[in-house]
């Protein structure tokens, strides 16, 4: 398998042991490179992954789905015996994800988790990073979950009960995001001090995706305020310190709500609305807010600081399906025909 590497390190140290003269400091810096890429080939054990999974710092969904992408290019160099995988080899691994007969996006976040884990590799001075630019799958333009009306967002918020702490919470969560877009792992990550004022507004900073900061914030309008005020004033001894949101249930009351929470969270208020499809999940109030901010008529850059998008090409994704479901093409062929 992939650990055994003993033929290359007699291979290295002969290199080092008959080199005439001293080392200059590139060579000795290419020998560090060339061992380092051995240890981290022979040594990819749970200490390395393990430190990997730290740095990524992400919902439990999104470690899982690394867990098992590096699993299977790990498992992939092995059977074929590549020693020191390179660029090639992970263009090879993505070929055979697809011919395999995986989802697009399957494919996609296997090698995204690859591309990741390879820059940081680099980052540690661990193995050169082989997986940069390395592009997944085609991804249908349509492969965003669905989103709902601002009509739905009222029904859907209209039917939580907030007789209870717990209600309290879930109104000012589900509020929040179909607002403010926020994913997930921001609600999880936020404190009760990221509440703050910045001018004459009200703003929540959040951790965003691949952030190590709470460099960003968005905007909270009254009512979103006015929700997550009372919620906080149902709770006990709330101090800036401790998570905006808690858990309610037995074991872990108080704690920091989870991502999965969240979702669940979002997904029964979905279904206690009467909207039970798969393709409506949590991230589908992230959709809903953005897709809401364009039919308004805000400008796509602007849509694009609101979603917080790195690129604007990803904000061009949702203004391109709203272009199509508001093509008329259809209904003027079939005005003409019937």
């Amino acid at each position: 398998m992939i650990y055994e590497n003993r033929y290359l390190i007699k291979e290295y140290k002969s290199t080092i042991i008959h080199k005439k003269g001293a080392l200059s400091m590139n060579e000795l810096q290419q020998v560090q490179r060339q061992n380092n890429s051995l240890d981290v080939v022979r040594t990819l054990d749970f200490n390395i992954f393990e430190r990997f999974i730290n740095y990524l710092d992400a919902s439990p969904k999104t470690v899982e789905t690394y867990k098992k992408a590096l699993r299977q290019f790990f498992n992939y160099i092995g059977v074929h015996g590549i020693r020191q995988p390179q660029r090639e080899d992970v263009l090879a691994f993505r070929d055979d994800l697809k011919a395999s007969g995986l989802k697009p996006t399957t494919v996609q976040n296997y090698i995204t988790a690859t591309r990741i884990f390879f820059k940081w590799t680099e980052q540690e001075g661990l193995y050169p990073n082989i997986a940069e630019h390395v592009k997944g799958a085609k991804l249908d333009k349509n492969h965003k979950k669905d989103y709902l009306t601002s009509r739905q967002a009222k029904e859907v918020l209209a039917n939580v009960e907030t007789d209870t702490e717990e209600g309290l919470r879930n109104y000012a969560i589900l509020s929040l995001m179909v607002t403010g877009g926020l994913r997930t792992i921001e609600v999880s990550r936020a404190d009760v001090g990221d509440l703050r004022t910045v001018g004459e507004n009200t703003v929540l900073f959040v951790q965003g995706k691949g952030r190590e900061e709470k460099t960003e914030y968005i905007k909270i309008s009254a009512p979103v305020e006015k929700a997550i005020r009372t919620y906080l004033k149902a709770r006990d001894l709330t101090t800036e310190e401790q998570p905006l949101f808690t858990s309610t249930s037995n074991n872990s009351r108080g704690k920091r709500i989870t991502t999965r929470t969240v979702s669940a969270i979002v997904k029964n208020a979905l279904k206690n609305a009467g909207y039970d499809s798969a393709r409506l999940t949590a991230h589908s109030l992230r959709h809903t807010a953005i897709t809401l901010a364009l039919l308004a008529g805000r400008e796509i850059t602007e849509v694009q600081q609101f979603a917080r998008h790195a690129n604007l090409n990803t904000t061009m994704i949702y203004n391109h399906a709203l272009d199509q479901a508001k093509n008329g093409c259809s209904d003027a062929i079939t005005n003409a025909i019937f």
